[in-house]
């Protein structure tokens, strides 16, 4: 590690110290062992991918474990882990400025900043947005003390908060008809309903992950709010005690097709001279509530809840911020920094993987991007082959994880995997739906278009996907199988080994 005029330099440097930020340093370390590879990140802990499986060609499961940057050094002792966050980068420079007042010049740079919590309104005490692992826990600090809470969001963090919660009363709002619309349709949605309102749940499964502390985190998480930390694992929720303080197990009601149109402080409410509904026991329950809340939540439906808080569960934007000044990035509709498919951002040796980018190339037919940690992950380990590539004058393919999209994931203890255009996503009115669906046990869905298989949806333990993730991937025409393609006494695998 050369310094020259007080600068530290290297031939790769990546920022951010989640999944995309940690597999493209790992990459990068084992391709180069002899130099140094800079990870700039703002928190102690970083991001490891653990239990890696790969479990079919295209579907991957593997754990994320929270770790001290130290032990990842342990691992790869030429990566030099940074604890600073990036005040300025100076593209044209080549040069990197961090928050503790040092700069870093790079031949070539790999931004992996992640994303951070959209929150329905900004500064408001009674407004929890859940991201990182600091969050959560003031999550669940808030939760113990509720009565009622507000859900807002309907994606993954928000399907998964709604099953855990016990003993507190929670209103989820949706703007979509059904629930878990990123991943669902309804008639999914409809398999899952009767696990939100069972009285006690199974045993959850042991976790596997070990949670990690770093000393003096918690101060840290209080000072500074707006010091990112980097995204949940896939079972975050483990662990943590989401219990309110009343004594039954399940108890939602969801409001669908709204949002929040205005959020009203206790005083604000008092002064509106307007009606609050308690929680609703049947459909036509509205009755006005006595109690008085801290906090008021006005949906665009007209409806008024009180409630302890709310949770803001609406997504991510893209974490761009810190890199934007003095350098011309091309920026995506959905805020990420622009990637064409060696994962290259616009200015010349700056690439972006992860959340921060948004893929700007053209996607093959079955594939899309989701800001998942799948693709994190894949887009990491990509970024840095691309990089290598390009250090080494080599040429590089497209990687094979970019042909189908396909995520393998759990909700309310049921496997969940999405494979494709599984939503039909993109393909207008020009498809049609083939379901099986075994109550209280599997859920099977394909997305057919013109005799062939676009996408899938496979809720429970259904043992097709590797079928038809190549189904998909060889787009052979099943014109001739008609319905019996879901037929439960034919073993499809039989007929496309």
């Amino acid at each position: 590690m050369a310094a020259v005029g007080g600068a530290a330099r290297s031939r790769f440097a990546v920022v951010g110290g989640g999944i995309a930020g940690v597999t493209c340093a790992e990459k990068l370390a084992a391709e180069f062992p002899s130099e140094d590879i800079f990870l700039m990140t703002a928190s102690p802990v970083i991001k490891a991918v653990t239990n890696f499986k790969q479990v079919s060609k295209t579907l991957e499961e593997f754990d994320v474990e929270e770790q001290p940057s130290s032990l990842l050094e342990k691992r790869y002792p030429n990566i030099r882990v940074i604890q600073s966050g990036v005040k300025q980068l100076k593209s044209d420079e080549h040069k990197i400025y961090t928050e503790d007042g040092k700069e870093y010049i790079y031949e070539k740079l790999c931004l992996c900043a992640g994303a951070k919590p959209k929150l329905i309104v900004e500064g408001n005490p009674y407004v929890l947005g859940i991201r990182d692992t600091d969050s959560a826990q003031a999550f669940q600090k808030n939760l113990a003390q509720a009565e009622r809470i507000v859900v807002v969001g309907n994606g993954g963090i928000a399907l998964e908060l709604v099953y855990e919660i016990q003993g507190c009363e929670v209103i989820w709002a949706i703007k979509d008809k059904a629930i878990g619309n990123t991943f669902f349709d309804a008639g999914a949605a409809e398999f899952l309903i009767p696990k939100l309102t069972a009285e006690s749940q199974e045993t959850p499964i042991e976790c596997k992950r070990t949670k990690y502390t770093v000393e003096g985190m918690e101060e840290r998480s209080t000072a500074a709010p707006d010091k990112l930390g980097s995204a949940l694992g896939p079972d975050w929720h483990e662990g943590l005690h989401l219990k309110g303080t009343k004594e039954f197990s399940h108890k939602v009601h969801i409001e669908i097709l709204c949002e929040v149109r205005k959020i009203h402080l206790q005083q604000e409410f008092i002064q509106l001279q307007r009606t609050s509904l308690t929680f609703p026991k049947g459909e036509k329950n509205v009755e006005p509530d006595e109690v008085l809340w801290p906090v008021y939540v006005e949906l665009t439906n007209g409806k008024i809840y009180g409630c302890n808080f709310i949770v803001s569960a609406t997504g991510v934007v893209p974490n761009i911020g810190p890199f934007l000044h003095g350098n011309n990035f091309a920026v995506g509709e959905d805020g990420g920094l622009k990637v064409d498919k060696h994962m290259h951002t616009s200015l010349p040796d700056v690439y972006a993987a992860g959340d921060i980018c948004t893929a700007a190339w053209e996607p093959s037919p079955v594939w899309h991007q989701m800001r998942l940690w799948t693709q994190a992950r894949q887009m990491g380990w990509y970024a840095a082959k691309c990089m290598v590539a390009d250090a080494l004058g080599e040429p590089i393919d497209m990687d094979f994880s970019f042909e189908l999209f396909a995520h393998v994931t759990k909700f309310f203890n049921y496997k969940v995997v999405v494979l494709g255009k599984y939503n039909a996503q993109g393909l207008g009115s020009d498809h049609e739906l083939m379901l099986r669906c075994t109550k209280g046990h599997e859920y099977v869905k394909v997305v057919m278009q013109n005799g062939r298989m676009m996408g899938a949806v496979l809720i429970g333990e259904t043992d097709l996907e590797e079928t038809f993730e190549n189904l998909i991937l060889n787009q052979m025409d099943l014109s001739a199988y008609g319905e019996d393609l879901l037929n439960p006494d034919i073993d499809i695998e039989d007929y496309f080994d």
